[in-house]
């Protein structure tokens, strides 16, 4: 069983490096889609990655459109404040990919439109301030309900 994230324009680097973190311990696929806020060579991000980036299965898209092309018939559920299912409604696929956005804006718009059957959100307090989570405690969260459906494959 695989499972994929998918990171649509990150911003912050020592979230992308947290999550390339979570990303080797729980053997999933890191596919970031540019252009991102900053160097993949930026040390904040290689610092919160740890000495983990040789064990990290890494693909970098230049845009949406390219990441569309290389995954075609990919399941795809799309991480979003403004979905209408929560992420524990949903029965994850093999080789799923969860999609989350850029930290100030989300996944766009349009993307989320095309997709509104397979939109996801986790549940929060609705306080108008406080917009979301930190992107790498969202991804986190997402990715143990997936790997909790699967029963935790090679793991201990």
């Amino acid at each position: 069983m695989a499972l994929n994230i998918v990171l649509h324009q990150p911003e912050i680097p020592q979230n992308t490096g947290n999550i390339a973190r979570t990303c080797v311990v729980t053997d999933s696929v890191l596919h970031i889609i540019g252009p991102t806020g900053f160097s993949m060579e930026e040390k904040h991000l290689k610092r919160a990655g740890l000495d983990y980036w040789d064990l990290l299965d890494l693909r970098y898209y230049e845009n949406y459109e390219e990441f569309q092309t290389k995954n075609q018939g990919a399941m795809i559920y799309y991480a979003t404040t403004k979905a209408e299912l929560t992420y524990s409604d949903f029965k994850y696929e093999d080789n799923c990919y969860i999609m989350f956005g850029k930290e100030t804006a989300g996944i766009p718009k349009e993307i989320l439109q095309e997709n509104k059957n397979t939109c996801i959100r986790i549940p929060m307090l609705n306080i108008e301030r406080a917009r979301s989570l930190n992107l790498s405690n969202s991804v986190a969260i997402v990715a143990y309900e997936v790997l909790r459906q699967w029963g935790f494959p090679n793991m201990r």
